[in-house]
This record gives structure tokens, C-alpha cells and sequence, in this order.
């Protein structure tokens, strides 16, 4: 009966080290290539090209990773904040980016009704 509760005390000790270990975060500014690879949804790719814009400064906060690195915008930012990553100690807030693609988005958009009023005056 001890041994039993023992065994299951150990088990339950194991899995709560081992939960931790996975949740343990990585931040985007000191972590190695192959940290960051340890995130899920971060690749070979993706990680170099973090630490290729990291060689240039540190990152402020995740505003600063969805600007400076190709690939990264709100959707993936929150995949990888869920999955560990931060800035600076920082989760991911999605309302605090403005997403890139949106801003481009309303950019054609304006131009394009922009060109309809101008062949529409001609």
C-alpha cells in the first residue's frame, strides 16, 4: 500500500517536472538557433532569420518581431507565444499589433477606389 502511494506520488512528481520543462519559455533575445527550433511552428528558416534581425539590435517587444521579421505577423506571433516564445519576458497580446497584412490590405484598397474615381472623372 505505501510502495503504491509512493509509485504514484514519483509519477505525479515526473509529469509535473515534465509539464513544466515544456512550458518553460524561451525568450526570442537570448535563446540559441536550436531553442528557438524547440518552439513549435519554428523552423530551420524561421529561426534564422530571427537571429539574422536580432544581430542587428534586440527586440523591444513583439510589435518589433512582427515588423522586422519576414514571416512573422499576428497569426504566427500568437501561435508562438502560446507555444513559449516571448520578448523580454512578454506573452503575446494580440491587440497591442497592427497586423502588416491588414495595413497593406487598406493601402490597395485605397488606391484602387482612388483609380476608380479618377477614370470615373475622365
Amino acid at each position: 500500500m505505501f510502495r503504491n502511494l509512493l509509485l504514484a506520488l514519483f509519477a505525479t512528481l515526473t509529469m509535473a517536472l515534465f509539464s513544466t520543462t515544456a512550458l518553460a519559455a524561451t525568450d526570442i533575445n537570448k535563446a540559441s538557433q536550436a531553442e528557438l527550433e524547440e518552439v513549435k511552428g519554428i523552423g530551420p528558416a524561421m529561426s534564422t532569420r530571427i537571429l539574422e534581425e536580432r544581430k542587428k539590435s534586440a527586440f523591444k517587444n513583439w510589435d518589433d518581431v512582427v515588423e522586422r521579421v519576414k514571416g512573422v505577423g499576428p497569426g504566427n506571433a500568437a501561435k508562438f507565444s502560446s507555444n513559449g516564445l516571448t520578448v523580454n519576458g512578454e506573452v503575446f497580446k494580440a491587440s497591442v499589433t497592427t497586423p502588416k497584412a491588414e495595413n497593406n490590405k487598406v493601402d490597395r484598397k485605397t488606391k484602387a477606389d482612388e483609380n476608380k474615381e479618377t477614370k470615373a472623372k475622365s
